[in-house]
């Protein structure tokens, strides 16, 4: 047996002393060092180039209904046209290439009509023809074959169908051919959306562990916070947010002009055996970043309780920004009503995407759902507050039919102004500005079912006889109801409306809808959108606008939001308003559109009668969608939700998951880096993800989806240390080293990926280990969880990662000695079996000093005492458009630091101060219950503190001291003796408390 070691306080003290000395001494004779090299990612290898775009296509036939679906249409690089065949099977597209050659593999994108089997046939000449592969699919349109041929040499290529999916003929909207293979990559990371650049690095890999920290000043701090909130939760570490420097454990954020590419929400990521290190031009840039990391974890980062695993990460290092700065998702709380608390997990199921706009649609014709107050000057004698008395008690019933409009009626209920104010502080918590709609001049009829002085003579439909508004109006129909154009009541009431909506809205947005307004008068509808659009321009808001709105004359820099008509139309009013665009395409972005013939409720009018499937949502360049509209003028993308047959949350995350995945990579991604077939293959990984998130998500045919795979309910029968064998299955690895209460430890060669029950038995006399000897019980610890580890370290369920590695903490309350390690499956299976040894705690002799003491506070656990929360900031909106001004600074809420505690942000400090550490408050002051991990421990050890000193430096006295800059000596003269004195004294602490202590022999 090897010698025991023992890691003191004392010992730590003194070696934290010398290194202190060691690293004050230089820093106060020198500059502070240059800034760190940008991270940069390696340049990867090349794409081959799809030949067929210089090539020539001919077919055998193009459809009658629609001839200019020529086959040119096929190898034009958009995937927006198409070319469309007769309705016959044996129909063929052909390419002639440029120049014979190689051809290593093709591409057909089969928009919505495809085949079910097919040829690819090559030649020389045109004339005598080879199959090269025969095709067969079970899955019908919206899907990309991607079939390798390997032929040597051939001039023409033919796709040569032989049976139809349906009564239509063959639409092929990209016909890619290659002469090269791609090159081989390593597997994508399992992140979406896909990152610019990402590759694996050989620097080792990282480790949270209960002594990590998360380091972040300035600007990063509200990105920093938000992480260790979300990771406390499911580690169980304290995780505290402090100023640096950073150590290899941490993760550290900074926001600093130059840190990241020149784009928007840009941001680097590196972890590695170092430390996660996140870098960002803004703060919406870090928080970018942060909704990336936790992809990089392991699924259970997303437990709401603590679970016992590896927190790891491979070696990466990935550069990232959006293609859009606008990536929104839409709900439709006007049919049928989502309360706060659900509006606030739609948020957080969207967030982690980088979805950036929260798109409220908050008024139809079958409810009104946003208070208003009553103005003081009120001309028309308008009660405003019977918007939502009255038409908050409405929603979606009946079809004209008298059907049920999906599985029950829909949802009642309105938003207080208090209410939105904490749906916009959530979103903005969350970095998603809020986009309020206010529908008109259609889909109105919630209005006019409230306000008598809306129903006019101009107004549709009417009130019945006898009745001084028009009544409630619970079905799907559309396009039957508008304001007066006339009236001069209207304006009044829609300036009102938007002057109080505007004063609600912290985001630049505010959308007036305009889509659907068939029975208003296309003179009339222009002047009522010109004259809506222009209030919204004086309230010092941007008007967005479905693309119906683009028929009117719009403010300069106006949005539209195309949905559905014509292509052309929209894109010549576009460029005549001089607006941006917001793409939502029907069959690409709408969610109450059935995914597959499985779905009971849904409408399928969007991909032509059949399903709205994932790869359909996938597969589409935003760049090529509308005529003449390119990325400069597409503000971005937008999923939407409507609710005729969607019903609370459950619900709406069927119909949204996963494709909102797709369009989240749409909004995000590059269109070189997208691949459905890669695509496919990350959205599965993430399965299990949402599964733990309790995100109910449609499980797409074609997709494997990993499952969450929660821990057993209940404890097995532990083992008797009685009945184990001489040696233990495998060695876990555990050091002859003696612990304290609290240390995080590593076993290993366990079996992988796998829910394991592990024990730590409590010596008692007339029992003894196999292993050493010792006395030991023959029953577990009495405080062992079933559901996972406990706060104190007691055993339970700990889960292993794909390395057979899983963690261990020492629990409290053991005594001195030698305890039995034991691990199960779940079955009872003995997996192995070792030996902690738990020190005596030894409490080093008080040196008296002139100076006042500092009463020793307890040592932090590792887990924190009380649910971590995210605390409102000042500025709850992270508008990734606008680089913050002012750079929040961390401060505690008691004047003793809680390490649990999820520092705040102190509107009245100093926005351009560093946080810097009290030590009148930390909370290590004292404690001997926690050794640091040590490199001469073991080889096989990951040993760290329960919370070591580095983590229990929490961030932020209540009077910050304003940074230096680099390289002003001057400035930190008094600064830097103050921690050279400050270093002497600690090595003088740390010398006489060795002197004091008394080292325990070792049992062995």
């Amino acid at each position: 047996m090897k010698p025991l070691k023992r890691t003191t306080a004392a010992g730590l003290a003194a070696a934290a002393a010398l290194g202190l000395f060691a690293a004050v001494l230089p820093a106060t004779l020198a500059p502070a060092p240059a800034q760190a090299a940008p991270i940069t990612v390696p340049a990867q290898a090349p794409q081959p180039v799809n030949l067929a775009l210089t090539g020539k296509a001919t077919a055998s036939s193009v459809e009658p209904a629609l001839p200019n679906n020529t086959a040119s249409l096929a190898i034009d690089g958009n995937t927006a046209t198409r070319w469309s065949s007769d309705y016959v099977n044996s129909t063929w597209l052909q390419v002639e290439l440029a120049a014979a050659g190689p051809i290593d593999h093709v591409k057909l994108v089969w928009p919505n009509a495809a085949a079910r089997a097919y040829t690819l046939e090559t030649s020389l000449d045109g004339v005598q023809w080879t199959v090269a592969k025969s095709m067969t699919s079970t899955t019908g349109p919206g899907r990309t074959d991607e079939v390798a041929l390997g032929v040597a040499n051939a001039k023409f290529i033919r796709m040569m169908g032989s049976s139809r999916w349906s009564t239509f003929g063959y639409s092929i909207s990209e016909f890619e051919i290659y002469g090269a293979p791609a090159p081989v990559v390593p597997d994508s990371l399992p992140l979406v959306p896909a990152p610019v650049a990402s590759a694996p690095t050989d620097k080792g890999t990282f480790e949270l562990v209960p002594g990590s920290r998360i380091v972040a000043t300035g600007a990063a701090v509200d990105a920093a916070n938000y992480f260790a909130a979300k990771a406390r939760a499911s580690t169980g570490f304290a995780l505290p947010v402090t100023a640096g420097p950073a150590s290899s454990h941490d993760v550290e954020l900074s926001v600093a002009p130059d840190s990241s590419a020149d784009k928007p929400e840009s941001y680097t990521l590196q972890a590695d055996a170092g430390g996660v290190k996140i870098a960002a031009n803004t703060a919406a840039g870090a928080l970018d970043g942060v909704q990336t990391l936790r992809q990089l974890f392991p699924q259970w980062i997303e437990s709401k309780t603590p679970v016992a695993t590896p927190w790891t990460i491979p070696g990466v290092v990935l550069s990232d920004y959006p293609r859009y700065e606008y990536r929104g998702i839409q709900i439709d709380v006007a049919r049928s009503f989502y309360t706060v608390a659900e509006m606030k997990a739609h948020i957080d199921n969207a967030a982690q995407f980088k979805f950036n706009r929260l798109h409220i649609h908050l008024t139809d014709d079958q409810g009104w759902r946003i208070a208003m107050d009553q103005p003081a000057v009120n001309p028309s004698g308008i009660k405003y507050t019977d918007l939502t008395d009255i038409s908050g008690k409405t929603a979606m019933t009946y079809d004209g039919s008298g059907n049920l409009m999906g599985t029950e009626l829909g949802h009642t209920g309105y938003y207080t102004k208090a209410d939105f104010a904490e749906i916009v502080r959530y979103a903005g918590q969350n970095g998603m500005v809020v986009v309020p709609e206010v529908d008109m001049p259609g889909h109105t009829t919630a209005a006019l079912h409230a306000i008598p002085q809306l129903n006019s003579a101009g107004s549709v439909p009417k009130p019945q006889a006898g009745e001084a508004t028009v009544p409630a109006q619970g079905t799907g129909d559309v396009g039957n109801s508008g304001y007066d154009a006339d009236s001069p009541v209207t304006y009044e009431f829609t300036k009102q409306v938007l002057t109080q909506l505007a004063a609600m809205t912290p985001g630049p947005y505010i959308h007036i809808g305009g889509d659907e307004s068939h029975s208003t008068p296309s003179d009339k509808y222009q002047k009522m959108v010109t004259t809506f659009a222009g209030q919204v321009t004086d309230l010092g808001k941007t008007m967005i606008g479905w693309n119906e709105s683009a028929a009117a004359t719009l403010p300069a820099n106006s949005v539209v939001q195309y949905w559905n008509g014509d292509r052309q139309a929209t894109a010549t009013r576009v460029l005549a308003n001089n607006a941006k665009v917001i793409l939502s395409p029907a069959e690409k972005t709408y969610i109450p559109q059935k995914q597959d013939p499985s779905e009971t409720a849904g409408g399928t009018w969007a991909c032509g009668g059949g399903g709205c499937t994932l790869q359909n949502h996938y597969d589409w360049d935003p760049a090529t969608y509308l005529p003449g509209i390119g990325d400069d003028k597409i503000l971005g993308v937008e999923t939407v939700q409507w609710g005729e047959w969607i019903r609370g949350m459950d619900q709406t995350e069927e119909y949204q998951y996963p494709r909102t995945l797709a369009t989240a990579e749409v909004g995000w991604s590059p269109q070189s880096v997208k691949s459905y077939t890669d695509f496919s293959k990350r959205a599965g990984k993430l399965g299990g993800r949402l599964g733990i998130e309790g995100i109910n998500y449609f499980h797409t045919q074609g997709v494997t989806w990993t499952a969450p795979d929660p821990a057993p309910a209940t404890a097995v029968t532990v083992t008797d240390p009685a009945t184990l064998p001489a040696t233990s299955p495998v060695d876990l690895g555990i050091p002859a080293t003696e612990f304290d209460a609290g240390a995080y430890l590593t076993l290993h060669k366990l079996p992988a990926n796998t829910w394991l029950f592990a024990a730590v038995h409590e010596p008692v006399r007339g029992a003894a280990s196999p292993l050493t000897g010792s006395p030991l019980t023959s029953s577990p610890l009495a405080r062992a969880s079933v559901a996972g580890t406990a706060a104190d370290g007691a055993t339970g369920w700990i889960r292993t990662d794909a390395l057979g590695n899983a963690p261990l903490t020492v629990p409290a309350g053991l005594a001195v000695g030698d305890h039995l390690v034991t691990v199960q499956g779940a079955s009872g299976t003995l997996a192995a079996f070792g030996s902690v040894t738990v020190a005596a705690v030894v409490e080093p002799t008080a040196t008296p000093t002139t100076e006042p003491t500092v009463e020793p506070t307890t040592p932090p656990t590792t887990e924190p005492t009380a649910e971590p929360t995210l605390e409102p900031t000042t500025n709850p909106t992270i508008d990734p458009t606008v680089n913050p001004t002012t750079n929040p600074t961390v401060t505690p809420t008691t004047p003793t630091v809680d390490p649990t505690a999820t520092p705040t942000v102190d509107p009245t400090a100093d926005p351009t101060a560093e946080p810097t550490v009290d030590p009148t408050t930390d909370p290590t002051a004292g404690a001997t219950t926690a050794p640091a991990a040590s490199s001469s421990a073991s080889a096989t050890l990951t040993a760290s503190p329960a919370v070591s000193a580095a983590a229990s430096a929490t961030a932020a006295p209540s009077t910050p001291a304003a940074a230096a800059a680099p390289g002003d000596l001057a400035s930190t003269g008094s600064n830097s003796a103050l921690m050279l004195g400050g270093a002497l004294l600690a090595l003088l602490a740390g010398m006489i408390a060795i002197g004091a202590s008394r080292r325990r022999r070792s049992t062995h």
